[in-house]
C-alpha cells in the first residue's frame, strides 16, 4: 500500500498546538481547567438511545462528550488521527489499513481493540472493515474514496464498545454520570484520559435539550447556561457579554464571553464538528 499525502499532513504537531494558543491570547502553559460547562441544545427526542437519534444533541453527546472517532477535524480544519495514529492506502484508494492506538480504555477500563472498531462499523456504508491483529483495522471500500480519513472524522462514525455498544461507555474525554433522553447528560471528566492534558479542559459537561430557540436564548441572557445553538440572535442582539458565531447576522451559536475557543482559521464554525467541550474553556 502507497501513504497516503493525508498521512503525512494530517498530524497535527505540538508546535502547531502552542501557535494555535498563542493565536487566542493564551500562554503556552494551556488553558485554565475547571468548571462546568452547560449548553442548551436542540435536536433532542424522548426515545434517542445511544446508537439512535441524529439531533445536535446527540451528536455533541457522542462526538464532543463519551465517544471518539478514528480521525478529527482540529480547530483549524486539519485532519488528524484520534484513535487511529495513522493510515495507509491502496493505489485506487479502495483499501485502507488503519494503525489503532495501543493507550486507550473505555470508561469501564476495558481495553480498545480492533474488534471495537469492527462491531462500530457494522453500521457504516460502502465496504467490509476487518481487524488484522489487535491494533489494525482494514477497510476494503466498494468504490474509491481518497477523502476516507477525513468521512471517518464526522460524527456518523463513532466508536463505541463492542461489548457494550448501547449503553453509553466510550473512550472520550468525559464519563456519563447522569443521562435522561430527550432531556439532560451530565458528564465528568476521565482523570487518566489518553489525550492527558492536551484538551478536555472542564471538569464537567451539562448539555440540556430546550427544543424552544427562543426559550434556549434566555436561558443564557439569564446565566443559566453558557452556550446555545441559534437561527436568529433576537433579543440576544444587545447583550456584550455574548457572542454569536459566525456573527450576529446569521448565527449559528451564541456562547457566553466567559468561555474561551481556540482560534479557527479554517471556514469550520466551533460547533461544526461539535467538539466544544473538548476544545473550550473558561476564561
Amino acid at each position: 500500500m502507497s501513504r497516503s499525502l493525508l498521512d503525512r499532513r494530517a498530524l497535527f504537531s505540538s508546535a502547531a498546538a502552542a501557535a494555535l494558543l498563542a493565536a487566542t491570547g493564551v500562554s503556552a502553559a494551556g488553558p485554565t481547567r475547571g468548571g462546568r460547562l452547560r449548553m442548551a441544545l436542540s435536536g433532542a427526542l424522548r426515545d434517542d438511545t445511544w446508537l439512535r437519534g441524529d439531533g445536535l444533541f446527540m451528536q455533541v453527546a457522542r462526538q464532543g462528550v463519551v465517544f471518539d472517532t478514528l480521525t478529527e477535524v482540529a480547530a483549524d480544519g486539519t485532519l488528524r488521527g484520534e484513535l487511529a495514529t495513522g493510515w495507509t492506502s491502496s493505489p485506487d484508494a479502495r483499501r485502507w489499513l488503519f494503525d489503532l492506538r495501543q493507550d486507550v480504555t473505555f470508561h469501564d477500563g476495558k481495553p480498545f481493540t480492533a474488534q471495537d472498531v469492527v462491531s462500530s462499523a457494522a453500521s457504516f456504508p460502502d465496504g467490509a472493515v476487518q481487524a488484522v491483529g489487535t491494533y489494525q483495522v482494514s477497510f476494503t471500500l466498494d468504490h474509491a474514496d481518497p477523502r476516507l480519513p477525513m468521512r471517518l472524522a464526522q460524527p456518523a462514525y463513532f466508536i463505541r464498545s463492542a461489548h457494550a455498544p448501547d449503553s453509553g461507555i466510550g473512550t472520550g474525554l468525559y464519563r456519563v454520570e447522569k443521562f435522561t433522553p430527550g432531556q439532560r447528560l451530565l458528564a465528568t471528566r476521565v482523570a487518566d484520559h489518553y489525550k492527558g492534558e492536551s484538551a478536555g479542559w472542564f471538569d464537567e459537561v451539562e448539555l440540556t435539550s430546550i427544543p424552544s430557540e427562543p426559550v434556549r436564548g434566555q436561558a443564557l441572557g439569564e446565566y443559566l447556561v453558557d452556550a446555545v445553538d441559534l437561527k436568529a440572535a433576537g433579543a440576544l442582539a444587545g447583550l456584550t457579554d455574548i457572542t454569536f458565531q459566525p456573527d450576529h447576522r446569521h448565527p449559528a451559536q451564541a456562547v457566553s464571553t466567559d468561555v474561551i475557543q481556540p482560534a479557527t482559521i479554517s471556514h469550520l464554525r466551533p460547533l461544526d464538528n461539535l467538539r466544544a467541550a473538548e476544545r473550550w474553556w473558561f476564561a
